[in-house]
Parts: structure tokens; sequence; C-alpha cells
């Protein structure tokens, strides 16, 4: 594919789950990789397999997203190295779950940090390179939780939502300028994500009883950097749930979103 000859792309939470996902499926049309995760080993590992397997250039960053300064840290590595970043893929993220008031405030802060500052700090340290070669492209990973309020899971649904609206507002920017911005928003995900919510019980609400595959996800991110929109909802069922809550009133959204995503445990 000519969109990707001679392209580098960055994916942050490369080491599992849809990042790894996504750097598979880059790497398979020949797309050089910087893998960026806080797991040294896994990224190694993994960047081994790719340039073993496809012939790609990689290399990897253990990085702490949640921290402040670290795109700033990362430009400066990546520069260092003697590498240009293409392509930015925000896939980074993870989500709390459960009544607000159960919730650790460090870990939400840390849920911020990782889902919305570092996801703007890395397009402020990335996209003035690619305004000065006329090119380049951002991918920022959203969710369908985007376009709704998510009861029990509150700092998370707002954080995703904030993506959104963040990377259509970059697309209406700099599409004439030759860069292309787009949210990709997956439903529910059969990764590590589900698990690291803390409870086990989230799997048996109905948001969470059917999951796709981290490779359905890295297909249609594929599809979403080669396009031109600047929102990609992976599922039909999902397009509309997203494209018709406009016409309910928000607080019967939030009811039922509340309802679907109660834990089993918890008794109002």
């Amino acid at each position: 594919m000519d969109i990707f000859k001679n392209k580098t792309a960055l994916v942050t939470g490369a080491s599992s789950g849809i990042g790894e996902a996504i750097a598979r499926k880059l790497a398979s049309v020949g797309v050089n990789l910087v893998l960026v995760a806080r797991s040294q080993d896994k990224l190694t590992g993994l960047g081994d397999e790719l340039t073993g397997r496809y012939g790609i250039d990689c290399s990897v960053f253990s990085l702490d997203l949640s921290k402040s300064g670290c795109a700033s840290a990362l430009l400066g590595q990546v520069e260092s190295s003697g590498i240009t970043v293409d392509i930015l893929v925000n896939n980074a993220g993870f989500g709390t779950y459960g009544p607000f008031e159960t919730i650790s405030p460090g870990a939400e802060q840390e849920e911020i940090a990782v889902n919305i500052a570092a996801v703007v700090d890395l397009a402020h340290a990335f996209l003035p390179g690619m305004l000065e070669r006329g090119s380049g492209i951002i991918l920022n990973l959203a969710s369908t939780s985007s376009f709704q309020p998510c009861p029990y899971m509150a700092v998370y649904g707002a954080t995703k939502a904030f993506v959104l609206n963040f990377s259509e507002a970059l697309w209406a920017e700099y599409r004439v300028r030759g860069i292309h911005v787009a949210a990709l928003c997956p439903g529910p995900v059969e990764t590590g994500f589900i698990g690291k919510l803390g409870d086990e019980s989230v799997r048996k609400t109905s948001v969470f009883s059917s999951t796709i595959a981290p490779e359905q996800v890295a297909t249609k991110a594929l599809k979403a950097i080669q396009g031109k929109s600047p929102t990609y909802i992976i599922g039909l069922k999902n397009w509309l749930m997203a494209h018709s809550l406009r016409f309910v009133p928000r607080s019967l959204v939030a009811r039922i979103a509340g309802e679907k995503l109660r834990p089993r445990t918890y008794k109002v």
C-alpha cells in the first residue's frame, strides 16, 4: 500500500491488547514501528518478532504515560534516534469501574493523565513535525463510551468523550494542511482492559457480556488511517446506537446506561 511505504508509526500501549494488534497489522503492511509502553521486556520481544517476520525497523521505548513531561521526553528519545514519526497512534489507556465513591481518587487521576493528558501532550509533541513535512496521521483510541454518560465508569466515559471531541476538532483544523486526525471507537474488546477493571462481575453486565477481538479493531484502525472521516465506529449496531442517542433525552440515556453497567453486587 503506497500510503504506508517508508512510513513509521508510533504506537502507545503496544505491549498487549489493541496496541499490540495494531502494531502487528501495521508491520504486516511494511510500516516501521516505534513501540511504547511500560513493559520493556514485552516490547522488546514483540519488536524482535515483528522485525524478524516482516523485515521492518522497530524501536522500543519504555515509558510511563501517566507521568508529567512524558511526551517531551519521548520526543527527545525519538529524535535522538533519528526517527521520523509519520503516524501517531494514541492507544494507551485504562478504565476504572464501580460506584464512584469506592474508586481510588489516585487511580482516577492516573486514568485522566493517561487517557487525556498524554494524548494531548503527544499530539503537541509530534504534530509540529508533521506540519513541517506537510503530511501525517494521528489516530486516537476513543470508544463507544464517548457518545454517552457511563455510570459506574464515569471517569472513563468522560475521558473517551474528550478524546472523541478532541480528535474531531483537530481533524477540522488540520485536514486542509495535510494532516489526518481520526478517533477510533470500538465497543468492549477482549483484552486485559476488562480484567484490570478490578471486578470480574463486569463481564455479567449486558455491556461487557459480548466482546470483539483486538484484531478486529486493528483492521478498522488501518481503514481509519487511510480514510478521510474523523470518526470510525466499529460495528453497525454501535454506529446506530451512537447516532440515535442524540434524539433521546440525556437523562434517559444516563439511566439506561446505569442499568446496563451496574455491578451485580451493588444494590441501590
